[in-house]
């Protein structure tokens, strides 16, 4: 017998499992998600300064009118 040592060797086979697959459809569900919601978000605040705009404008028309109505007021009671 010789003195040289056994040696074996082992091959494994590169598995390709759904695991990998699985989590890219997770990752690209998501962005769609986080896309969408953002999306959502800057239509939100869109809508909530055009309301805030318009509701400015009709704060000023009222006062506008206070205003006209005052001086009218002050206007017959000079007479």
């Amino acid at each position: 017998m010789s003195d040289e040592p056994n040696v074996t060797i082992i091959k494994e086979e590169g598995r390709s499992g759904g695991g990998s697959w699985l989590i890219g459809i997770v990752l690209i569900i998501a962005l769609i998600v986080g896309v969408v919601f953002f999306m959502n978000q800057s239509n939100s605040n869109a809508a909530k300064n055009n309301a805030i705009a318009d509701a400015a404008k009709d704060v000023g028309a009222a006062a506008q009118d206070v205003g006209d109505a005052a001086k009218q007021a002050a206007d017959n009671a000079t007479k």
